[in-house]
């Protein structure tokens, strides 16, 4: 019988990081938690730590006051903290679920240990994708996608061979403005952005969702983990969320994957990878949900999707500024300082002003990264 699969998951207080750990929770006997890490959220952490007997934990900020944590853990604080406990803890296996672009430098540090990485830190693969790919492979490290779409991608194309793909499509729900037109989200509110009508998630990724930008960011994703070009990358309005990904290969058939809203169900798929587990999840019915609905989106509404096919296709730097300047502008908005149109615009006056570059640096990605978020910051005050 095979060890526990020893595992560290980055972001364990928010939404993907709790899920995960109730899958952990559901196999004893298949997962060992070695590592957890959060943000600044200490109360929760130590509890984590404290239900699933956790040895190593990290915070990114000092928290306002010292929380119990549980005797014999070790607690590293700071930028670096997270990368101090990866080399600590050991994993086998590492769960990125990290938000935004502050996700990168810990997918780095994973690939360049050689560890697996299970991604669902997709601002990742959107700032330096070529170069997280090329580390995956020169460590011989897996990067095992957590995202619900491209977890179902990953499925789908067991069924055939890459080179025999003709394209992949990705769906999604529409997020709470779907139907609407642009000069009807004018005046709408982070708190009407925030009210998904399928997927429980964070604040930023929501927002996301409302623009379709999280869409467009999967498109660049799946260019980097499966290595086709942004035209072989279609998306489609789907509102019930049930089909998450098709592939279609070259004769003519297609392999779709088919189940409910539940982001433990790519969790579990990502740490069992490639044999699947059982889960407690009700049986799926396709009579009950009667019928599947799609639709094109609609771009002049949600110009989110042709920026980021323009970004994918002129590549370099360009995806970087494209997330860099939509995370400032999505915070922006949030903090009130903005309305919901005016992401759009940021974002595309950020490319506009950007000449791009090779993506072939760390040190440049980081830089343009701040540089974007810093002009962004100025436009808005």
């Amino acid at each position: 019988m095979r060890r526990p699969l020893c595992v560290v998951i980055l972001g364990s207080t928010g939404s993907i990081g709790t899920q995960a750990l109730e899958v952990c929770a559901e196999a004893p006997d298949r997962v060992t938690v070695v590592g957890l890490a959060a943000s600044c959220d200490a109360d929760s952490l130590a509890a984590q730590a404290e239900r699933f007997g956790v040895p190593h934990l990290a915070l990114r900020s000092p928290p306002d006051r010292s929380p119990t944590f549980p005797a014999g853990t070790a607690l590293e604080i700071g930028e670096s903290a997270t990368v101090e406990l990866i080399d600590r803890a050991a994993p086998d296996l590492v769960l990125n679920a990290i938000g935004g672009s502050a996700g990168l430098h810990a997918s780095r540090a994973t690939l360049e240990r050689g560890i697996d990485l299970a991604l669902a830190n997709k601002e990742s693969l959107v700032i330096a994708g070529g170069l997280l790919m090329e580390l995956a492979s020169r460590h011989s490290a897996r990067l095992i996608p957590v995202d619900s779409e491209h977890n179902a991608l990953a499925q789908c194309l067991r069924a055939g061979r890459l080179e025999e793909v003709r394209r992949l499509v990705l769906t999604a729900s529409g997020g709470p403005f779907r139907g609407r037109k642009r000069n009807e989200l004018a005046a709408v509110t982070p708190e009407e952005a925030l009210r998904h009508p399928t997927w429980r998630m964070g604040r930023k990724i929501t927002v996301d969702s409302a623009t379709l930008m999280n869409k467009g960011l999967e498109i660049i994703e799946a260019h980097h983990l499966f290595g086709l070009p942004p035209e072989s990358i279609e998306v489609l309005i789907h509102r019930q969320s049930t089909l998450h990904a098709l592939v279609e290969f070259q004769d003519g058939s297609s392999i779709a994957h088919l189940g409910p809203a539940d982001m433990r169900i790519p969790i579990r798929y990502a740490l069992g990878e490639p044999d699947r587990w059982s889960g407690p999840e009700s049986r799926f019915s396709l009579s009950e949900i009667g019928t599947l609905d799609f639709e094109e989106p609609d771009h002049e509404t949600f110009p989110s999707l042709q920026m980021a096919y323009r970004a994918c296709r002129r590549g370099g730097t360009l995806p970087a500024v494209l997330n860099a300047a939509n995370e400032a502008a999505v915070e922006g908005f949030l903090a009130g300082t903005i309305g919901f149109l005016e992401i759009f615009h940021l974002v595309d006056r950020a490319m506009n002003e950007h000449t791009p570059q090779a993506a072939d640096d760390w040190a440049r990605l980081l830089r343009v990264d701040r540089e974007t978020r810093d002009q962004v910051a100025r436009w808005m005050s």
